[in-house]
């Protein structure tokens, strides 16, 4: 995350302008758009369609004299052009006086029933085929990418704005987007060639890296793979396509008949093959869908073309427009193979069509397919080094050579012009600026202070409480890392502090040692599995504010050491030593216990834990992406991927002055679900049992919830060690709709809201000997009649914020037991 905000500061261009450039809205005599009318230059085959709203853009690098405006009922238009850019025409259509019985508007819902273009669409989901390559045993192809992104909506209020002083070299020139006609500087570049080789029999693929090239910034590996999966890999004839963590449906998906209205258009060859044009649009507005038109052939009925747009009225935040194209070549009568693929977003705090933005541009070009070459397996799960020097230093012999698209003038220019700006002081203010909002750390030579957003908290032990920290940062890549803190709290007059240091020995297996050191208050039992990060700091014990009193916290002083391992791409094996002490740290909560010597009570009560540990853990994360390849990785695709981890704690008596002995078991599962239009799930099991007989502290208090805050994997409306225990399983479900409830209700439609439910139950028991232990005061509950709580959310408020009210399900004459609770929490989301 360090530098993905930092291209926004980016600004550069030496843009190529195109020969003829047109824009408009096309009209009806009534004033009425006309939506999907034909846009062409005469005299050639470059042209457009208008959009629902009667809107359209085109240019060409060509030099044309006229353009020529046509729809189906309406006569023709030929319109002169008398310069190289004409802007905002107004173009009137007359409807043809011998047709007007057959004039046919495309607007509003469309009839399912003798729709020829529907008998077209049912004729695809017959022959519905995978992706060309899925047709034989073994494929291989080589792939280019270019992934671009530029400033868009340029005016002179921004080329005299303050924030550009010196640096107004780069508005020399500008270029308009042919899909949405705007303004644009390009801004940063980054082009990969890869070798793509798959087995269908065995099920794997694997994708080479044979060079990359980037726009000056050679740390930047997590900015690019983060926009590679920001634009994931799609298959149009997929029901729903998944973009920016949503589920939009497909106008080729076998519902698609509910959620699209379809027209048939036109038929015309495409290439060497006869093919039917059909339009489609939304049903209704607020949903994951797109606009657009597809040419399908008329014997395969396999797409040879389609464009999409998503909806301008989609539930889709930060992003004012989504454009794809795909192309495919025909390999032989029935086999369609994807040669290119082109997407475009544009990112913008507001939807406004004036409002400044990014755009995101990928284009992935696709040649050189050969069949049928088997590999052995071996040869797929050898991983490959993340990192090869040559790789990202090609000669410029290699891009000529590999380049399925040559560079236009501007996108060269961007890697002549980044240097220079680079040396302009005041972009580098804007570089740091944006560095320290998106890692949270300031940066000061190789070190880097922070995070910024830690520095203050409250809780009952320490009253107002100030933490400052940092960490070594030479580069991403680093092989070795230091990090820790200090901290202080006013209201018990006590430093804290936490170090860590952690060293990557071998860059193929990710071996790593690590070890560190904590002395701090912590809030014991904000999770139900074990966590022995050093420098862990649960929100539960520093928050500004909170339900009730919140003093059962403890001062922990933590000491590990360890190694971890990945034997296999994203399968983490961990070793770690650990040794804790422990006792109350306010005088209104106890960790005390009875003492037993060979299995009898001695009468006598202790307050402080001494304890050693011994812990072997197994993560296995499939479908984790990361960006980098040193100590530390950037996870490119958090939270879309499941998690399964199994943990088994040994606890060591009268070693290192050990109080306990005990074993401990752990599992837990976590999974995202996208449920195509419905929305998104996310589900966590966890489950545990501890062998022996333990205190409260090394029970597994149920994690409550005292915060204002929503948080996911805690029960809101419990309080904390309101129930405690030594055998538990737990579950937790979240599923937001992404608006589509509240996309049906007037008034509430354009507000954009989301709607999000949750189900939470946890399971308990509690030994009749660790009751024994007890002599802290507080009364062991264990929710052995199954503890539930749910909730109903309104998520999306302003865009940012989303408002959850919880309802406690049973257990209600618990003493003090909060039967409604509402919390909130902020967050940023497409």
């Amino acid at each position: 995350m360090k530098h993905h905000v930092i291209l926004f500061f980016f600004l550069l261009s030496t843009a190529a302008v195109a020969q003829t450039k047109v824009s408009g809205v096309i009209i009806g005599d009534g004033g009425e758009p006309i939506p999907f009318a034909n846009v062409i230059f005469k005299d050639s085959n470059e042209g457009t369609i208008s959009n629902e709203d009667g809107r359209f853009y085109l240019e060409s690098d060509e030099t044309y004299a006229a353009v020529v405006f046509s729809f189906i009922g309406y006569s023709s238009k030929e319109v002169a052009l008398t310069q190289r850019a004409t802007y905002n025409m107004t173009i009137t259509l007359g409807e043809e006086a011998a047709a007007l019985n057959e004039v046919v508007i495309i607007s509003g819902n469309q009839s399912k029933k003798n729709n020829p273009a529907i008998d077209i669409l049912r004729k695809i989901w017959e022959n519905r085929r995978e992706n060309g390559t899925k047709k034989f045993a073994q494929y291989q192809y080589n792939k280019y990418e270019k992934l671009e992104f530029d400033l868009n909506t340029i005016d002179s209020s921004l080329i005299k704005s303050r924030v550009f002083n010196g640096m107004e070299f780069v508005f020399d020139q500008v270029d308009t987007s042919n899909i949405t006609g705007n303004t644009y500087l390009p801004i940063f570049i980054n082009e990969a060639f890869s070798k793509v080789y798959g087995d269908n029999v065995l099920n794997e693929e694997k994708e080479v890296l044979e060079g990359n090239k980037n726009s000056g910034f050679s740390n930047n590996q997590t900015l690019i793979a983060f926009v590679k999966d920001l634009y994931s890999e799609y298959d149009v004839y997929d029901n729903y396509l998944k973009f920016f963590d949503k589920a939009f449906t497909s106008p080729l998906s076998r519902t698609g008949i509910d959620v699209y209205n379809y027209v048939l258009l036109d038929s015309a060859y495409r290439g060497n093959k006869w093919c039917y044009n059909i339009v489609y649009y939304p049903r209704r507005k607020n949903e994951l869908t797109f606009k657009g038109d597809f040419w399908v052939n008329d014997t395969t009925w396999a797409i040879k073309e389609i464009n999409l747009q998503a909806s301008k009225s989609a539930n889709l935040n930060w992003v004012r427009e989504v454009y794809i194209e795909q192309e495919f070549e025909v390999l032989n009568d029935s086999i369609f193979l994807i040669t290119r693929d082109y997407f475009l977003s544009d990112f913008s705090l507001r939807k406004k069509e004036g409002a400044r933005g990014i755009y995101g541009k990928r284009t992935t070009l696709y040649d050189n397919y050969v069949f049928d070459i088997p590999k052995d397996k071996k040869f797929y799960s050898e991983q490959v080094d993340p990192y090869q020097y040559e790789v990202y230093n090609r000669p410029d012999e290699f891009w000529e050579q590999n380049r399925m698209e040559q560079l236009s003038k501007d996108e060269k220019g961007v890697y002549k012009m980044l240097d220079t700006l680079k040396t302009v002081p005041r972009f580098k203010t804007l570089y740091n600026l944006g560095a320290v909002l998106a890692s949270g750390y300031y940066e000061v030579n190789n070190f880097d202070i922070g995070p910024v957003f830690s520095v203050f908290g409250f809780n009952e032990a320490e009253g107002l409480r100030i933490r400052l920290g940092g960490r070594t940062y030479f580069s991403q890549n680093d092989p070795w890392r230091i990090e820790g803190f200090g901290a202080y709290g006013f209201k018990d007059d006590r430093f804290k502090y936490g170090i860590s240091a952690k060293w990557l020995l071998d860059r193929r297996t990710r071996l790593t040692i690590f070890a560190g050191n904590r002395k701090d208050v912590e809030q014991t039992g904000a999770s139900l599995t074990n966590s022995n990060d050093v420098l862990g700091r649960s929100l539960a014990s520093s928050s500004l504010i909170s339900v009730g009193a919140n003093d059962r916290l403890s001062r922990i002083n933590l000491t590990t050491a360890g190694f971890s391992i990945e034997p296999s791409k994203n399968f983490i094996v961990r070793l770690t030593g650990s040794y804790r002490t422990l006792r109350s740290a306010t005088d209104t909560f106890s960790i005390d216990y009875f003492v037993k010597e060979n299995g009898e009570f001695t009468g006598e009560v202790r307050s402080e834990i001494s304890q050693p540990e011994i812990e072997l853990a197994f993560n296995f994360t499939p479908g984790r992406k990361t960006s980098g390849y040193g100590v530390e990785q950037t996870v490119i695709n958090d939270g879309d991927f499941p998690s399964f981890y199994l943990g088994y704690t040994y606890g060591l008596k009268d070693v290192f002055s050990g109080d306990f002995e005990y074993q401990k078991l752990q599992a837990l599962y976590t999974q995202p679900w996208n449920i195509g239009g419905l929305g998104r799930l996310y589900s966590t099991v966890e489950v545990g049992k501890t062998f022996g007989e333990v205190p409260l502290s090394l029970l597994n208090p149920i994690p409550g919830n005292q915060t204002y805050f929503s948080l996911y994997n805690t029960f809101t409306q419990l309080d904390f060690y309101e129930f405690v225990s030594d055998t538990y399983s737990s579950l937790h479900l979240q599923h937001n709709f992404g608006g589509r409830l509240f996309s049906r209700i007037p008034g509430l439609r354009k507000l954009n809201l989301r709607e999000v439910i949750g189900f939470r139950a946890v399971y308990g028991e509690i030994s009749d000997k660790n009751i024994a232990l007890n002599a802290s005061g507080i009364p062991y509950r264990a929710p052995n009649d199954i503890y539930y709580e749910y909730s109903f959310g309104i998520g999306n408020i302003f865009r940012i914020f989303r408002l959850d009210f919880n309802f406690r399900g049973n257990y209600l004459d618990n003493p003090d037991a909060r039967k409604f609770g509402i919390t909130g929490i902020f967050g940023f989301s497409f």
